[in-house]
């Protein structure tokens, strides 16, 4: 079984081989190693191995790993991924550093009146349920196109970008294509003033399809940690 930072290693070179078929460069593409359902051991040698993002989906599972990480803190950016409600905001405002899953102007100006002034603004990305999935959380284009101006101009954050989990595909055509879509969305919004500059897209399985239609961060948790246990029954 390969090691953790073996898989990273592993890793970078399939994400520099991507950037270098896409012809751009490796260093416009952020790696976020998703490490939800991992012990905050394997946090830990991931970041011995170089790595420096994280992404979790689930807000006490991450404040758990912070606190056993707590001497890595200022090292360490911490990305919630996850759906985000209401009642979790105030924890997620004041202990992470970015938030990908911004999916209603309302967890926004909580999250906005939430962060505390003594940290940087809270780095959002609005969530787009680019392949219109009912099981799936995120802003339709046309919700989109309203809600992030009025983010934008939320204090206490700042809005990056867009975030969006395209329906699972085989092929790589099928796989660019909620890609391109989401990158044309992103450049619609630049296109109307917004300073965004980040495409979070593309996981273990789709990364080069991603990186492709110019994701800039792609979230990948199996090829680094390995299969996560089943849930129980």
């Amino acid at each position: 079984m390969s090691s953790i930072a073996e898989n990273l290693q592993d890793l970078m070179l399939r994400l520099r081989r991507a950037c270098e078929q896409a012809q751009r460069a490796a260093k416009d593409v952020t790696l976020l190693a998703v490490s939800k359902t991992c012990p905050a051991n394997a946090v830990r040698q991931a970041f011995a191995a170089g790595q420096r993002d994280f992404g979790e989906n689930y807000v006490q599972e991450a404040l758990d790993k912070m606190a056993a990480l707590a001497e890595l803190r200022t090292q360490i950016s911490w990305h919630l991924i996850g759906p985000l409600q209401s009642n979790k905001t105030r924890v997620v405002a004041e202990h992470f550093d970015w938030v990908h899953s911004v999916d209603r102007l309302k967890i926004a100006q909580r999250l906005s009146e939430q962060r505390p002034a003594y940290l940087p603004p809270l780095q959002v990305c609005l969530q787009v349920n680019i392949s219109g999935e009912a099981s799936k959380s995120g802003l339709s284009a046309a919700e989109l196109l309203a809600v992030a101006p009025a983010v934008a101009a939320l204090p206490r954050l700042q809005l990056r970008g867009l975030m969006a989990v395209p329906a699972p595909a085989d092929d790589l055509a099928a796989q660019r294509a909620p890609h391109r879509a989401l990158a044309l969305l992103w450049a619609q919004l630049r296109g109307e003033g917004l300073a965004l500059d980040t495409l979070s897209m593309g996981m273990s399985h789709d990364l080069e399809a991603a990186v492709l239609e110019g994701a800039t961060l792609v979230r990948v948790g199996t090829a680094i940690f390995g299969a996560r246990p089943a849930k129980a029954a």
